[in-house]
């Protein structure tokens, strides 16, 4: 996967409202206050890594456009990575060290989602998740780790039936992850 941060965008809009809906679903504050995830820039980087890979996935996938969309996305996911770095003081010089350990990160991480995700029963989602998203503090066996494994499985239970034209035309239909909570947000 390359990061081309200063491609040319052929789908922007598209891009830009994914990214949007994303990054929607990775601030909501039952993540951070029921589901334990730390309120952190890394605790931001893990819950965007297991959100917005159910998405990015499934567009690669998909006919085209639905790779380079999954790529364009990945693309707009660093580079807010990358502008949230500088933002928060991060020397030029550190910058591209950071983001070569985020991306090796996001490509680990994504991985052994698309693969948990593929799996029956949640045994390895949990374990991803508490390897990264807790830092190995929760256990698998953790009832946050377990709230976030189900909450991860109804992001991409929510995109099953999405084609690419959903993808283009409609709002992925996020779930609300507060406890209790049934819909979408947005």
């Amino acid at each position: 996967m390359r990061l081309g941060l200063f491609r040319r965008r052929t789908h922007g809009a598209v891009i830009d409202r994914l990214h949007g809906e994303i990054m929607a679903a990775a601030r909501q504050p039952a993540l951070y206050l029921e589901h334990g995830v730390a309120d952190t820039f890394e605790g931001r980087f893990e819950i965007l890594a297991a959100i917005a890979t159910p998405t990015v996935v499934r567009l690669a996938k998909l006919p085209a456009p639905g790779p380079e969309l999954a790529q364009e996305l990945t693309d707009m996911i660093f580079s807010r990575f990358d502008d949230a770095l500088r933002e928060t003081g991060t020397s030029d010089v550190a910058v591209p060290k950071k983001m070569k350990k985020m991306a090796a990160g996001w490509l680990g991480r994504r991985q052994a989602y698309a693969e948990a995700l593929a799996a029956s029963g949640d045994g390895a989602l949990r374990a991803a998740l508490s390897r990264n998203v807790y830092a190995g503090e929760r256990a698998p066996e953790d009832a946050a780790t377990g709230r976030l494994a189900a909450y991860v499985r109804r992001v991409d239970a929510s995109q099953a039936n999405f084609g690419i034209d959903d993808y283009m035309k409609r709002p992925v239909p996020f779930p609300a992850a507060a406890g209790g909570i049934d819909g979408v947000i947005g």
